[in-house]
Order: C-alpha cells, then structure tokens, then sequence
C-alpha cells in the first residue's frame, strides 16, 4: 500500500496542502485565505470520517498500523508508525470536528494577518492528530513538543493585553513538564531496545516497581501540566483570556485532551504497578482540582476566565475516571474528554460572540440580554445545562459513568476511601450548577441596565452553523450514548485486563 496515500497518513498531514496553497496567496486576500482554511479542514473531517467507517469496534487492538523505518542510527530504530484504538478514535474526530468550527468563529473576529493566523491553525490541526495516532514515542514526542510552535504564535499575535505574558508562560509551562518526559522515553527506548508503543506495552510493565513509579512520574509531570491538574494549572487561565476565540476553543477542546490521553495511553498502559501504587494520589489530586475550580469560577467577574477555571474542574473528573482503573471510570472518562471539548468549546464561542459586539467580557457589563437576542439565549442555555451535567445532555453520561467508577475503585470491595473521592467529587457537580446557573442569570435574566446592550443583534447564519454540530452532539451522546460507548468499549476492557494483571502478578 501506498503509505503516502493511507488513511492515517492523509488525516494527519493533509492541513499541509492548506498550508502550501495559503503560502501562494498575498496578505491582502483575506477572504481567500479563510476559505482555503476552512475547506482543507472540512476535507481533513471527511478523511476522519473514512477512517471511522473503515474502524471495526469490535477490534480491540491497534487499526490501520503504520510501521515503516524512519531514522535508523548508531543500532536505534525508530519508525514512521501511526495506528488508531478505541481509545483515539473520538479525540480524531473531535480535534477534526473543532478545527473547521474554530476557522469560522474567525471570519470577522480576525482582520490582521489572516493568512499566517491560518497557517499556524493548521499547523496546529496535524501537531495535534498527530498526538492522538503516534504509535512511536520518538513520533509522539516531536507531535506533542510541535504543537506549542503554533500555539505560542496564535496566542502572542492574535491575543488580548497581556497576550505575550500569557504565550511565553504557556510555553514554558509545557516545555518543563516535557523535559521529565523526554528523559523517561530515552531511559525506555534505551532499558527496552525500542520506541514502537506495542511492543512497549508488552515489556514496559514488567519494569521493576520502583522504577515504574519514576517513569510514571516523568510521564506525569508532562501531562498533568497539559490537563491541566492542580496545582499546576496556574498557565491555562491566562493563555484562555489572552487567546482568541479560536485558540480558546482548539485549547480547551483537544491540547487538554492530550494530556489525558497521555495518562491513558502511556502512564496505564506502560506502568501498570506504578499506576495502582499512585492511583490514590492521582485521585485526591483529581478531587481538589474539581472542587478548586468549581469555587474559583463562582469568583470570577470576567466570563472568559470563568469557563477557563471550569476547565479545571471538568478535567479534574476526567483524571479521577481514569485513575479509578475500571472499565466504567475509564469509559466515563474518555467520553467526558468529548463532552468537555464539545460543551466548553461551545462556551468559549459563546463569549466570543458576544465579546465581539461589546468587546467587553465583564458580567456587570451583561443582563437581560434574553430579551434582546432570544436565539442566542436559548442556545447559550443550553450549553450551560451540558455542562453542569443536566440529566438528558452529554455531560451527564460522563459524569454519572465516572461516578459510578469511582465509587467502586480499586480493588475488589472497593480501596483507598474511593467511596469518599466519589461523594466529595460529586459536590463538585452541584457546584456546576451554581456557578454557570450565576454566570447565565447575570448575563440573560433581568431587566436591561446598559443602553448599549439594546442595539445588540442576534446570531446570523455564520454563528448558528457554528454552534449546530455542536448542540447536536450535546443531544445525541446525552440521549443515545451507546454508539460512543460502543467505539471505545472493547480496547478499554484490553486495558482493564491489562491492569488487573499487573495487579495479581504484584511486581516487587
């Protein structure tokens, strides 16, 4: 087979073809240069979509493998290889959903430079696919390390006041957790004689405890960074309110995905000893980022910064799902990675809508807008409800199976006061609804205080097309999540099996 022409291949690299015709066009053709954007990510989704049809969801193992020498030096071989599970084949599509929706939340809010905004959008776009499909770890890390290239431009170009501040911070933050990261791949690739992730799946959990717990710590510093877990957060809020609508969007829906896939995909994976050890730890961390960032929301005056710090939250079940190590929590979590993308994605274009009109993001700045534009309250309403996890919408499918999984974490019988983690987590749900109930009163419900509200027009074609594929998902996975379950459902069972074992085997 032409490797050049398979499928993993071409939704990976084809935002490059956008790339080279956007290099052609003069700085002037504003216009062209968004819709060669859009049309090349719109081609990207329909390749991901190719690649679902061609996925089996009975297959538990690793589909459309790629494995062919790339860099071979002094004894090393690390290869060109690229392949798909159950437990990357919604983050695919999902980084191939937000990107063309991103692209068009910027077709009147960027004006300057479009055609390198575009540029690095997409660059950004095969940095991040590339992370989701990379069965290499040298592959994985030059993905993973590339995607801060094009998101430290996005931010310290086209951001807010102190946009520099936040896009330097944000670039230092990821780099020193990767560093940890990169020096665990070299003692693996190294101790182990390779790079290729399945035949690390196979070796890397009989590792000596001890050094397991190490490695898990390297790769867990990188991640939890990138999640991000208390208290190591403190980059995201900043990079949030700095960045463009577009860039909030692509952050929170996919490059915080990257760092729960990691734990997934590599900490479970490669150190299963080392991850039961932890799971406690991971756990209570998990806890307090959700109970953290649920109170600091309330706090907030600025809308952008209160769906930042929700963000914590949010993740923070994620983390907890994970590290519960059973098939219902890991489910959940991988399902809440979707819904987080899909409801606060949502959100963040909804700030960004209404930040266009009144360039202002203050909630004194807000109230009664649901008189003035009905469509966009209805819609904003109903993200809202998503997110604080409203019985019949996507988020509540996450949360309850993530609850359910913790609730019987651990060993048989449950361990480590799981059932505890569990009903502080659940508070955290409660305290959803209080601060976004607050933030969509102050901004739709009583009279209108402020004479420049009045003059405010309701959504046009452009927004509501944004936001549609959106609301659908919020539906479908909150009405019919079976599907989504049905995706990711026999490689996490893999995964439990896999776990369970290096729970009896009891490595010294």
């Amino acid at each position: 087979m032409n490797y050049l022409l398979h499928p993993l291949t071409l939704v990976t690299f084809f935002p490059l073809v956008g790339v080279l015709i956007l290099l052609f066009l003069k700085e002037e053709q504003r216009t062209a240069a968004r819709w060669v954007a859009l049309v090349t990510s719109l081609i990207t989704f329909g390749i991901a979509l190719a690649v679902l049809v061609q996925f089996d969801p009975q297959n538990p193992d690793l589909q459309m493998l790629i494995n062919i020498p790339w860099i071979q030096v002094a004894g090393w071989n690390i290869t060109y290889a690229m392949g798909v599970d159950g437990l990357s084949i919604l983050l695919l599509l999902l980084t191939a959903l937000l990107t063309p929706i991103s692209i068009l939340s910027t077709w009147t809010a960027v004006q300057d430079r479009v055609k390198d905004f575009m540029i690095f959008f997409l660059l950004l776009e095969v940095g991040m696919v590339g992370v989701f499909l990379a069965q290499d770890l040298f592959l994985f890390y030059i993905f993973w390390e590339f995607t801060l290239v094009p998101m430290y431009f996005l931010i310290g170009i086209w951001g807010g006041g102190r946009r520099m501040y936040a896009a330097v911070k944000f670039f230092l933050y990821t780099m020193a957790g990767s560093v940890l990261m990169l020096l665990a791949i070299l003692w693996l690739g190294i101790n182990q004689g390779t790079f290729y992730v399945p035949d690390l799946m196979v070796t890397a959990p009989n590792i000596v405890a001890n050094i397991q717990i190490w490695l898990f710590i390297a790769f867990a510093a990188a991640f939890a960074i990138k999640v991000p877990m208390w208290p190591l957060h403190s980059w995201l809020p900043d990079a949030h309110v700095e960045a463009p609508t577009a860039g909030s969007v692509i952050l929170a829906g996919v490059l915080l995905k990257m760092g729960s896939y990691g734990f997934l995909r590599f900490n479970l994976g490669f150190f299963p000893a080392a991850s039961l050890k932890l799971a406690p730890w991971l756990a209570i961390l998990a806890v307090i980022g959700i109970i953290y960032g649920a109170m600091v929301s309330y706090a907030q005056k600025d809308l952008k910064k209160l769906v930042a710090f929700s963000s914590v939250s949010h993740m923070g079940f994620v983390i907890f799902g994970l590290f519960a190590l059973n098939l219902q929590g890991i489910q959940g979590s991988i399902l809440q990675m979707v819904n987080h993308g899909i409801s606060t994605g949502a959100l963040f274009l909804i700030v960004g809508i209404i930040y266009e009109r009144r360039h202002t993001r203050e909630l004194d700045q807000f109230g009664g807008l649901w008189k003035i534009m009905p469509i966009y309250g209805v819609l904003t309403l109903i993200v809202t409800l998503s997110s604080m996890g409203l019985p019949g919408l996507n988020g509540f499918v996450g949360e309850f199976t993530i609850l359910l999984g913790g609730w019987g974490a651990g060993q048989p019988g449950g361990s480590y006061g799981s059932v505890w983690y569990t009903a502080i987590a659940a508070i955290g749900v409660i305290l959803a609804a209080v601060y976004l109930l607050y933030m969509f009163q102050k901004v739709f419900l009583g009279p209108v205080t402020h004479e420049e509200n009045k003059s405010l027009k309701d959504l046009n074609w452009r927004e509501i097309v944004m936001l549609v594929p959106l609301l659908i998902l919020i539906f479908w996975i909150g009405l019919y999540p079976q599907p989504f379950f049905n995706l990711m459902g026999p490689t996490v069972e893999k995964l439990v099996a896999h776990l369970q074992a290096a729970a009896v085997a009891g490595l010294p």
